[in-house]
């Protein structure tokens, strides 16, 4: 379904009378044996790269959207938000978006700092005490482990670039507050010395939203929607989606050895989605929709401005999505450093191929993507909602998407195909 389809320069044309009825049509088309040709006859070159995927059932649909930091140039939908109750995928189709929270949330902390309340240099302990005295592990055996003092206490920059090495730690129920859970994450030995080494961590990540608490004396899920959301009109961007929100949502998939897809839950949340005593984990409990996230990624092409609203200051983007992990071996696919909050592109291979060295972004879990380009003055936000690809930063969807996008709108690098799913 084509809502934008104009290269930039030109003015931008809305084509809305046949949304609904074509939507439909090639939701129902792509997964229909020997109708593809009626499908990819009426949806653009982006979303013909993708039908593919929705014939060989790796996703159930999509929402693909391009953009710059002038406006977007395109939005597209593709297949089905809900297979079985034949409701096809629209532009405002909510997704969870899972670890792409984890740039706002780092955006929130450098607005903290900007403000002179905090350091992102400091040492956790300077705001949460519970982390004064952690220990580390420095060997493990069988029948013992050893511990002893870490080199120096982690910092807010080891959280922002995941190089804390704070443990692994499951909530132990839905309404935990972020209080409880950073108390629970000090009370663990750290698993190597700050700094010295990069792993993903969720926990690092949600002890930056209880600094924000702290710090800013608001809960952490207020303090982004009144700072970041309210201000980019992200009003679809929640952790607690409502009634109508609800409906919107794109239905989770997971793909069987046999080849289907199959409803999944959201692992990463538990209880009711509209339960606003559910934990709104700053590591990844955000609902949103490619509109909303493009502002946010607008909003950092902009040198941090939101039509008059300076959200940032240029010099700290600068600083956010600059190579902050030196020859550290991070990232999930080849050739990728880490800045603050966002995943950096330090030298295009792969899947990343078709994008500038410097490049920023994030994915989530269930396969969403957003990622922006610099140098192209592109953005590229791909939404689906698929439980068990292999390695989702890697996913061969996301690489169609990318291909096809920057060779519409950019200035495409030749790269071959990354093997593999």
């Amino acid at each position: 379904m084509k809502h934008v389809v104009r290269r930039r320069g030109r003015s931008f044309r809305i084509l809305t009378l046949w949304a609904g009825w074509t939507a439909a049509l090639v939701a129902w088309a792509i997964l229909q044996p020997g109708r593809a040709a009626l499908a990819t006859n009426r949806i653009g070159p982006i979303s013909r790269a993708l039908v593919p995927y929705l014939q060989n059932h790796e996703i159930a649909g999509a929402v693909t959207l391009v953009g710059t930091s002038s406006g977007m140039i395109h939005l597209e939908t593709v297949g089905w938000a809900d297979v079985e109750h034949h409701r096809p995928m629209q532009p405002d189709t909510l997704f969870w978006i899972a670890s792409m929270t984890k740039p706002m949330t780092a955006t929130c902390i450098m607005m903290l700092q900007e403000e002179g309340k905090l350091n992102i240099d400091d040492p956790v302990e300077k705001y949460l005490p519970e982390f004064h005295g952690q220990m580390m592990i420095v060997d493990r055996q069988k029948d013992r482990i050893v511990l002893a003092p870490p080199p120096r206490p982690i910092t807010i920059r080891d959280l922002l670039t995941h190089t804390s090495g704070l443990a692994r730690f499951r909530s132990p129920r839905p309404n935990a507050t972020l209080a409880e859970l950073v108390m629970a994450y000090a009370r663990e030995p750290l698993r190597f010395a700050p700094g010295s080494r990069w792993a993903y961590s969720n926990e690092g990540i949600n002890t930056l939203g209880r600094i924000v608490e702290v710090v800013s004396g608001i809960p952490y899920a207020q303090f982004i929607q009144q700072r970041l959301f309210d201000p980019l009109g992200m009003k679809d961007t929640t952790f607690w989606p409502n009634a109508e929100q609800k409906q919107r949502l794109a239905t989770s998939y997971r793909r069987t050895q046999d080849g289907r897809l199959v409803p999944a839950t959201i692992y990463f949340l538990q209880g009711d989605l509209s339960d606003r005593s559910r934990t709104p984990f700053p590591a990844g409990g955000l609902f949103s929709t490619a509109q909303d996230v493009y502002k946010f990624y607008r909003m950092l092409l902009r040198g941090g401005m939101a039509g008059s609203k300076r959200i940032l200051r240029p010099e700290t983007i600068r600083e956010m999505t600059t190579l902050q992990t030196g020859d550290l071996h991070t990232g999930f696919v080849p050739g990728m450093g880490w800045g603050l909050g966002f995943g950096v592109v330090r030298q295009p291979q792969g899947i990343t191929g078709m994008l500038s060295p410097g490049s920023l972004g994030h994915g989530g879990a269930y396969g969403t993507q957003s990622w922006a380009d610099p140098k192209q003055d592109l953005i590229l936000i791909l939404m689906v909602q698929r439980a068990n690809f292999p390695n989702s930063d890697a996913s061969p969807v996301r690489w169609a998407f990318q291909k096809a996008a920057v060779k519409l709108f950019g200035n495409p690098i030749s790269q071959p195909r990354p093997s593999g799913k």
